[in-house]
């Protein structure tokens, strides 16, 4: 009788006692009731991070481009989700775990599918691009690295006066085709013609198409490196050029009678940024259709943010990835795609 009444007590087996701790700790009959009550404040910040990344594209950027800042960086809000599930435990708090749930569901809804790899094995033409650095020590043997992807397009941006010469050396045995407008460069395998200046309202040639004349027909292709972005303490995200510049770009996307058209280049911000929407509302990012992961292509040493974009309109993404590291401070990132008939 008395190790029936110790078993029904649950302190007569290893299990009956898991049983009785459980809900000692977790609130059972006889147990804690204070884990309803307990991380009050930690299931309000995972509210307030889950309604962050809900409603990001609300965040006003009158404020020192808040709303724009928190559009690039927006998966890196995820890392707070952990953070929050470790303190919840610690605090033995049910209230904070379950409201953990709604971060860690947004997160996945919004970036899951990055996770997972999207690349297939078709394409027909590869392509590749590469904020090379104005600084870079070594502009022959990066040229070499990237050619080295075997791509049938390589656009290169942020060349020096004195480094062109050397990439064009460098290049000159892998493509035959090539045209440098101001600090960016277009190198093909395929023929290229009616090659101009795109102007993004800068007062200088940062960005380019041209006409290249492929196996599938015609791809206008754009080579551009919109201005830089600064985080400033005292004005926050300064990106009021870059969003001009993105507009310009955008509008001249918009009115290319070609309708195969590949982007290549640093645009300095990531596809969540809103002020692309003038680019991105058009064109399919690579990344996000075929790619595998994230992509981070900025900074080389570790990469935080997918600022160096391949963007397509007309053409269907089959792989996109990003390349070894050169001696740039970002990473060259490729992709391939399939080509149909293009035309006006």
């Amino acid at each position: 009788m008395a190790q029936a009444y110790m078993t029904e007590t649950g302190g007569g087996t290893g299990a009956g006692r898991e049983r009785s701790r459980f809900r000692r700790l977790w609130g059972g009959p006889g147990g804690d009731r204070g884990i309803w009550r307990r991380g009050i404040v930690i299931a309000a910040l995972a509210v307030v991070l889950a309604l962050m990344m809900v409603l990001h594209v609300r965040i006003p950027n009158r404020i020192g481009n808040l709303g724009s800042l928190t559009d690039t960086f927006l998966p890196w809000l995820g890392v707070f989700v952990p953070v929050l599930l470790v303190l919840a435990l610690i605090r033995r708090s049910a209230t904070a775990l379950i409201a953990v749930l709604l971060p860690t569901a947004v997160w996945l809804n919004l970036f899951g599918g990055l996770v997972t790899d999207k690349a297939s094995s078709g394409g027909d033409l590869t392509v590749a691009t590469h904020n090379v650095n104005a600084e870079n020590p070594d502009p022959s043997g990066t040229a070499r690295d990237v050619a080295a992807s075997g791509a049938d397009l390589v656009a290169l941006e942020e060349l020096t006066e004195d480094a062109v010469p050397v990439y064009e050396k460098a290049l000159e045995p892998t493509y035959k085709y090539h045209e440098v407008v101001g600090t960016v460069g277009l190198w093909s395998k395929y023929p290229m013609n009616d090659t101009k200046a795109v102007d993004i309202k800068l007062g200088w040639e940062r960005a380019m198409r041209s006409t290249v004349t492929t196996p599938e027909g015609e791809v206008a292709v754009y080579v551009a490196h919109l201005p830089s972005v600064r985080v400033k303490l005292e004005a926050g995200f300064t990106a009021r050029q870059r969003d001009k510049s993105a507009n310009a770009l955008g509008a001249a996307i918009a009115d290319e009678p070609i309708r195969q058209v590949v982007l290549l280049g640093d645009l300095n911000g990531t596809m969540n940024d809103r002020a692309l929407n003038a680019v991105t509302a058009q064109m399919r990012s690579t990344q996000g259709a075929a790619g595998s992961g994230f992509g981070f292509s900025w900074p080389a040493s570790f990469p935080m943010a997918r600022i160096d974009q391949i963007l397509v309109r007309d053409a269907e993404p089959e792989a996109s990835w990003t390349l070894p590291a050169t001696a740039s401070d970002h990473l060259p990132v490729a992709a391939r795609v399939k080509l149909g008939t293009s035309g006006p």
